[in-house]
């Protein structure tokens, strides 16, 4: 288990992470990571569920790891038991499986963790080397709002942060990483999902290290995390979810929730 630092003393090293999406095996391999790298403190930025299989297999890991974690909008609908996600989506075809996934999860869901999802702050703020640090699943408006590279502007997030009255955003949600300082020294990080890969081609996912140890000073760094692709595959397989997720999990190329990436992100992808 990662040394999870007492509450009475500041964090030097934390990792973030976003978007398990039932993978329990990447979880696994981000909790090692995490506890390699010394991490105080570890965060989940929300979404627990979908995509992949097994969603009961992941809370055992989250909790007895101390991960300190959020709600996310399909933590929001499993743990009140509601009828869809809730992602955001529009196009009929990402919507089909959207129902595919949450239908999966919710009925493999245990009743103690939809209790457990339920109960779930919707957000984290800390002063961490004098500076303010706001985590939220979306934005800070929205659980379920993309924040893309693409489609946020500088002046965008500079006003999402003159509001949120913060320094530093870390967000999650749309599955793709990405960071940027702003003009006014204040930073965005997308900080991407550990649940299935990032429409890149590479197998592996991402987390984020967030490094306090030089005082007034908040540096980050994105962290690749291997798992065994190739085991989750067979599970979800077994569980017979779509050969649409599984083809993602083995080529790190999206097959869904295609229709909602903005034009440049999707460019980058192969579909």
């Amino acid at each position: 288990m990662p040394h999870l630092n007492p509450d009475h003393a500041p964090p030097r090293r934390i990792v973030v992470f976003g978007g398990v999406y039932n993978n329990h095996l990447s979880l696994a391999a981000t909790l090692a990571e995490a506890e390699r790298r010394g991490a105080d403190e570890i965060y989940c930025l929300g979404d627990m569920g979908g995509f992949g299989p097994r969603p009961d297999k992941v809370f055992p890991l989250l909790q007895r790891a101390g991960v300190r974690c959020m709600q996310g909008n399909y933590d929001h609908s499993i743990g009140n038991r509601l009828e869809d996600c809730a992602c955001g989506y529009t196009d009929p075809r990402d919507n089909h499986f959207a129902r595919i996934s949450y239908d999966y999860t919710l009925a493999r869901t245990s009743d103690a963790n939809k209790d457990w999802l339920r109960a779930l702050p919707t957000g984290f703020r800390h002063t961490w080397n004098g500076r303010q640090v706001v985590m939220a699943h979306g934005s800070t408006r929205r659980t379920n709002e993309f924040l893309w590279a693409s489609t946020s502007p500088d002046h965008f997030l500079e006003h999402l942060l003159r509001d949120a009255e913060a320094d530093l955003l870390l967000v999650t949600h749309t599955g793709i990483p990405w960071s940027r300082t702003l003009p006014s020294g204040r930073t965005v990080i997308n900080v991407g999902a550990i649940g299935r890969p990032a429409n890149d081609g590479n197998l592996n996912v991402w987390a984020v290290e967030i490094d306090l140890t030089t005082p007034s000073d908040i540096r980050h760094r994105f962290l690749p995390i291997s798992y065994d692709h190739a085991a989750l595959a067979d599970e979800m397989r077994d569980e017979q979810l779509p050969e649409e997720f599984v083809a993602t999990i083995l080529t790190g190329w999206w097959t869904t929730c295609l229709e909602i990436l903005p034009a440049k992100e999707r460019a980058l992808g192969r579909f």
